[in-house]
């Protein structure tokens, strides 16, 4: 298995500047814009593609989130689907992933 340390610390990195993002995005979001009609509703048709990156960039942070949280409990590494363990090759890939890949190739019921 992994060295425990050296993952929590990638994904401690990886969260942090997913929060600086998730930040700036937030700010170019909330900027009450320009006076000029044109100009702004360019800034909005703008802000549609960034709010679909800030939407990525949240869901990234809550995945992240849960990593750590499963490394602090002890079941980092376990599918929380099914209970196995999840490829090796697949946690170094995708460090945060919480499902092996057996169950994400399952069909839903």
């Amino acid at each position: 298995m992994a060295d425990l340390a050296l993952v929590r610390s990638s994904l401690q990195k990886q969260l942090d500047a997913l929060l600086k993002r998730a930040s700036e995005i937030e700010n170019v979001l909330c900027d009450p814009g320009d006076t000029n009609s044109e100009q702004n509703a360019q800034d909005m048709e703008d802000d549609e593609p960034l709010a679909v990156v800030g939407d990525l960039t949240r869901q990234e942070i809550r995945e992240i989130r849960l990593a750590l949280k499963r490394i602090d409990d002890g079941t980092w590494g376990t599918c929380v689907s099914c209970g196995k363990e999840i490829a090796a090759e697949r946690l170094l890939e995708l460090p945060a992933v919480a499902i092996c890949e057996n169950c994400i190739l399952q069909p839903q019921h």
